[in-house]
C-alpha cells in the first residue's frame, strides 16, 4: 500500500468530512461542498483532476431539465444499472443533511449527458415513491442487489431527529438512530416496502454495506442508544420471485468494531476496509482486505502503509473511495495555517506496485472502471459541525476555468447572522427559533430593492403564513426600508379613457338656420 501526499490549492476548504466522490466513465467528481452555493459552481458538483500532484476542482453543468438537487450531506449513494452486466448507469442519492441541518427524505437520481473536454453536463430528477417511504435520516447507505433478473435498492440505517412530539428546548436538535427496518425500493415501479427483521436489534449509522449479486453484508456502525461500535456482521439474502419479495438475515461471526470505514474495490471479488474509528478518540489505523465470493465473505487483516505522524497524531480523518483501489484520505490542517479550515490531502493506493503502473495514466485523472461493482459504499464521518452545499442550474465554463474561492463573497457579511436593518435585533448568541421551519438558523427572504440584499423574516415583522406564500409565490418582496422607494418608482397605472358619446345629427330645419349667418357673411366679404 503506498501513501502519496496531494498538493493541493486554494480551494481545498472545499473538501469537508462528509462529502462524496461520483464516479462517471472513469472521471471522479466532488459532491458535497463547504458553504452555500456560489457563482463559479451554482451546481456545487465538481470534476476531480489530479495532474503532477495537484489537485484542482473544474465546475460541473446540470442540463434544463434537472431538478433542484439540495444541498446534502452524509447522503447515502450507490450506482443504479440496468443490469448487474450493463455499462450503463446512474446515482442514487438519498436522505442528508442540508446546510440548515433539515433531513432529506427525498430520493434522486444523477446521470452522465454528456462529458467533453470543456464541460460535464449531468441530469438530475427527483424519483417519486409510494408504499413504506423512508423518513428523513443521514449517516445511513443504500445498496443495489440482483435476484432472478430483476433489481431492487437495499437501504438500511442511519440517524434522524427526535420526534417533534418528543422535543423539549434543550433537545431540540438531539438526533436517535432510526429503527432498524430494511427498506426494497422498486424504482421500475415506484414503490417501497420496509421488513422488519429479529435480527436487527439496534439501528446502526455509519456502518459499511457491501453488495454482491443477491446479497448485502453490514458490517460496523456506531449506535448511539447503546454508545456501542460492536462488531456486527449481517448478511441480508433477497430473493425476488414473481410475488412478494424475500428478506432473510443472519448473524455472522468475525466482524469489526469500526465506524466512519471506507471502502475501496481492487479487484471483482475484493474489497480493502480503510480508516474510520474504533472509539469515540481513537482512529483505527489497521487496514483489512475483504473477500466476497460463493455466497460467503472473509475478512483478514492486511499490512498497512507507513502512515505520517500528522495523520497518527490528527483526532479525526476522513475521505472517500476514488476507485481502482485508490482512496482519498483528509485531515485537518494546522492552526497555524493562514486558512483555518485549510486540510492536507493523500492519496491511499492499495493495490500492488506491478498494478499501480499498468493504471498509472488513469490514477491520475483520479479515475476508477466504468464497470465497478454496484455495491461500493459511501463512507461517512462521524463529525457533524460541517456545513456543504450545492445547487441545480446550469453554467457554461471553460476548459481552463478552475474554482477560486478569492472570487467569491465573504459569507461573515451575506449569511445568516449579519445586520440586516436598523431595527436588526438577530444575534447569533441570544437567538432562538421564531418559525416552526427553524432549527439553528434564522429564516431570510431575498429584498428585491437595486441588487438585492438578504434580511431577516422576523424583523420584518412576517408571519409564517406570510412567509411561505411569498417561498411559494413567484412575487417580488420588498423590505420595510425599501418599500415607499419603490413605491414611488412605479411606473403609474394606465388611465383608462372614458368613451365619448358621437353626437346626434341636426334636423334640416335647425341646419338652416345655423349655416344661413354663416352664408350671408361670407356673401358679403366676397362683393366688398
Amino acid at each position: 500500500m503506498l501513501l502519496q501526499v496531494v498538493s493541493t490549492i486554494s480551494n481545498s476548504s472545499l473538501l469537508q468530512p462528509g462529502f462524496s466522490l461520483l464516479n462517471f466513465n472513469g472521471h471522479v467528481f466532488f459532491f458535497g461542498q463547504k458553504g452555500w452555493p456560489k457563482r463559479s459552481c451554482p451546481t456545487g458538483v465538481f470534476l476531480l483532476d489530479l495532474k503532477q500532484d495537484e489537485l484542482k476542482m473544474k465546475p460541473a453543468t446540470f442540463s434544463k431539465d434537472s431538478c433542484y438537487l439540495p444541498p446534502l450531506r452524509y447522503p447515502a449513494l450507490c450506482t443504479l444499472r440496468g443490469s448487474a452486466e450493463s455499462d450503463e448507469y446512474q446515482y442514487i442519492i438519498h436522505g442528508g443533511k442540508t446546510p440548515n441541518n433539515d433531513l432529506s427524505d427525498k430520493i434522486y437520481l444523477m446521470s452522465l449527458v454528456c462529458k467533453t473536454s470543456k464541460k460535464t453536463t449531468f441530469r438530475c430528477i427527483e424519483k417519486d415513491l409510494g408504499g413504506d417511504i423512508p423518513e428523513a435520516r443521514y449517516g445511513h447507505t443504500v445498496n443495489v442487489v440482483y435476484s432472478r433478473g430483476k433489481s431492487v435498492s437495499v437501504l438500511f440505517g442511519g440517524r434522524t431527529y427526535t420526534p417533534l412530539a418528543q422535543r423539549t428546548t434543550e433537545n431540540w436538535n438531539s438526533v436517535v438512530d432510526c429503527l432498524p427496518s430494511v427498506f426494497l425500493i422498486d424504482f421500475q415501479f415506484g414503490c417501497c416496502t420496509s421488513y422488519v427483521l429479529p435480527e436487527l436489534q439496534d439501528g446502526l449509522a455509519f456502518h459499511v454495506s457491501l453488495a454482491r449479486n443477491d446479497t448485502v453484508y453490514i458490517l460496523g456502525g456506531h449506535s448511539l442508544q447503546n454508545n456501542t461500535r460492536a462488531p456486527n456482521l449481517y448478511r441480508l439474502k433477497i430473493d425476488l420471485p414473481l410475488g412478494s419479495p424475500s428478506v432473510t438475515c443472519s448473524i455472522l461471526p468475525g466482524g469489526i468494531s469500526v465506524s466512519s470505514a471506507i471502502v475501496t474495490q481492487t479487484s471483482d471479488t475484493e474489497f480493502v476496509l480503510v480508516g474510520g474509528y474504533q472509539s469515540d478518540n481513537q482512529k483505527r489505523l489497521v487496514c483489512n482486505t475483504i473477500v466476497l465470493e460463493d455466497g460467503r465473505i472473509e475478512i483478514v487483516e492486511r499490512a498497512s502503509p507507513d502512515w505520517t505522524p500528522d495523520i497518527k497524531h490528527c483526532r479525526i480523518w476522513f475521505g472517500c473511495d476514488m476507485g481502482k483501489g485508490s482512496v482519498l484520505l483528509g485531515i485537518p490542517g494546522a492552526s497555524k495555517q493562514l486558512v483555518s479550515d485549510a486540510n492536507y490531502f493523500y492519496i491511499l493506493r492499495c493495490k500492488e506496485a506491478e498494478e499501480d503502473k499498468e493504471e498509472e495514466v488513469a490514477a491520475q485523472t483520479c479515475s476508477q472502471p466504468a464497470t465497478e461493482d454496484p455495491g461500493d459504499s459511501t463512507p461517512f464521518e462521524d463529525s457533524e459541525e460541517f456545513c456543504f452545499s450545492a445547487e441545480a442550474s446550469s453554467f457554461d465554463v471553460d476548459e481552463n476555468d478552475t474554482y477560486n474561492e478569492d472570487d467569491e463573497e465573504d459569507e461573515s457579511e451575506t449569511g445568516y447572522w449579519i445586520t440586516c436593518s436598523a431595527s436588526c435585533n438577530v444575534d447569533i448568541n441570544t437567538w432562538v427559533p421564531f418559525y416552526s421551519t427553524e432549527l439553528n438558523k434564522p429564516a431570510m427572504i431575498l429584498c428585491s430593492s437595486g441588487t438585492g440584499h438578504w434580511v431577516h423574516a422576523q424583523c420584518m415583522d412576517l408571519s409564517e403564513s406570510m412567509l411561505l406564500h411569498l417561498s411559494e409565490a413567484n412575487v417580488k418582496y420588498f423590505c420595510n426600508e425599501h418599500i415607499d422607494l419603490n413605491k414611488g418608482l412605479q411606473t403609474p397605472k394606465k388611465l383608462v379613457q372614458l368613451k365619448k358619446q358621437p353626437m346626434k345629427p341636426l334636423r334640416r330645419k335647425a341646419a338652416r338656420k345655423l349655416t344661413a349667418p354663416v352664408k350671408k357673411s361670407f356673401l358679403r366679404r366676397l362683393f366688398e
